[in-house]
């Protein structure tokens, strides 16, 4: 399988040279040159496997058709490693719980950091510390978090050999929870940078430094952000497996409502889609922060300043600027390189937005690729989580919420709806008890976590200032 940019470069790039590499040279993202196919026969067997054999051989089973520089053999124990019910707290890995309505939510959130980003991370730490070890190699992987991505990318490197993590942060813009997982970490390849912005000022320079092709060589600069294939790659699993989990033949359809910010974990929802998973409807929900629901209704994408960028009470979506979305993009527009060069290097750099309402691709979103699209305030996702509370006696978190606000509007007859959940209440404990009046229940290794020491360094938004960080650590 060959790798091609979003930016229109071409040159053949493998899957280990891509994990590695993050951006593609002209600031695009990787995409597979074509999305395998999975007939009705392939589809019926991944049922058996996922139901007989477990997630970590589905995932092997998916993750080798888009793989083929990773022997069978360690790639299948590199997935067996990563999808234990000792890391993961169940068997079933992702199960799927009841709501209501036909609407489930499917549990991602019983990894090590209590988020669905462990889904993606925990493989691609034992990926990178593989690969790294093939090539004697070292990497320095720079990330951007606005909550979920730093403590899962962290908790999944530390102690690897070879890697080096450096988070950046928008300070004071994480819960406490989220703040007190990732700066109480003091082991030595872990580098925790609070930001003075917001989270697109973090994104920003993690970008601009790796479009610094130079630097980005001499320090072997990574990604662990879903701008990196792999880690989206990794997404794709438990769409199958919510699928699999929600039907009995491949005869139905699933919809799927994915809280989103930065359009990585419903773009993995797109790619299952694009490979022949029956998917009725995938259904996008923002916060306040709206520029997709705003896209998807007006087909304007308008990115916004740090300044106008809201700080929310579901903070994990508190983006403006989708870096994911790119990806869509490209499979909107035909995979027309130049014409997303233009889009996303240019238009939003000159004006801030680009419009795609005049162009005939637009409804293809809707009506091709399934896209829907809705929104949630405080308000709403207060009242989600106090009704889901006193009807189900289920505690569910703020970005959850919006995704169940959002699903009831999206709701089909006969088709389930699951709603992926983002991260287990306790890491927005503030809002949970403003909602219900209770603390929610905390595990037992986080009891008096935002109490322990902290080791977190405070920096503006200067691309020279990190780099100067990175170089000095690095030393």
């Amino acid at each position: 399988m060959n790798y091609i940019s979003t930016r229109g470069d071409t040159s053949p790039k493998h899957f280990c040279d891509i994990l590695l590499e993050g951006l593609a040279p002209d600031g695009g993202l990787y995409l597979p040159a074509f999305y395998p196919q999975v007939d009705d026969a392939l589809l019926a067997r991944w049922r058996l496997v996922y139901h007989q054999q477990g997630y970590a051989e589905l995932a092997f089973e998916i993750l080798s058709r888009f793989i083929d520089d990773i022997p069978a053999a360690d790639l299948r124990a590199l997935c067996a490693k990563t999808y234990t019910a000792e890391v993961f707290g169940t068997g079933e890995i992702v199960p799927l719980r009841h709501l209501e309505n036909g609407i489930w939510l499917e549990a991602l959130s019983n990894g090590p950091t209590l988020a669905f980003k462990d889904m993606a991370m925990q493989l691609l730490g034992n990926l990178f510390e593989y690969e790294l070890a093939r090539r004697g190699d070292q990497l320095n992987i720079l990330g951007a978090t606005s909550g979920d991505t730093g403590s899962a990318a962290e908790y999944a490197m530390r102690g690897k050999k070879g890697v080096r993590v450096f988070m950046t942060s928008p300070a004071g813009r994480m819960s406490r929870f989220q703040q007190a997982q990732m700066f109480s970490l003091m082991d030595d390849n872990i580098f925790n940078i609070a930001i003075n912005g917001v989270f697109d000022d973090c994104q920003d320079m993690v970008k601009a430094v790796s479009n610094d092709l130079e630097f980005k060589r001499q320090y072997k600069i990574g990604t662990v952000n879903s701008i990196n294939w792999a880690r989206l790659l990794a997404q794709v699993v438990y769409y199958f497996a919510g699928y699999f989990q929600a039907t009995e033949t491949n005869a139905e359809k699933v919809s799927f409502t994915v809280p989103s910010g930065n359009f990585g974990n419903i773009c993995a929802g797109h790619v299952a889609r694009m490979m022949g998973l029956p998917i009725a409807r995938l259904v996008v929900a923002t916060n306040e922060n709206d520029v997709l629901d705003e896209f998807f209704k007006t087909g304007v994408y308008r990115v916004r300043s740090s300044a106008d960028t809201l700080e929310t009470s579901s903070p994990s979506m508190d983006i403006s600027k989708a870096s994911n979305f790119e990806r869509f993009v490209f499979d909107l527009l035909g995979r027309d390189g130049e014409r997303v060069k233009a889009l996303f290097d240019g238009a939003l750099g000159r004006v801030g937005k680009f419009d795609l309402s005049a162009h005939p691709a637009f409804s293809q979103a809707a009506v091709r690729y399934g896209f829907d699209s809705g929104k949630s305030s405080h308000a709403d996702r207060l009242a989600t989580i106090r009704d889901t509370y006193e009807r189900h006696g289920m505690v569910i978190d703020t970005h959850t919420a919006d995704a169940v606000k959002v699903a009831t509007a999206h709701l089909q007859s006969g088709v389930p709806m699951i709603v992926l959940e983002t991260a287990l209440p306790v890491k927005f404990a503030e809002t949970i008890v403003e909602a219900i009046g209770i603390e929610p229940a905390r595990p037992a290794k986080f009891i008096g976590i935002e109490s322990l020491p902290r080791r977190v360094t405070n920096m503006s938004a200067d691309v020279s200032a990190i780099k100067r960080f990175i170089a000095k650590k690095c030393a």
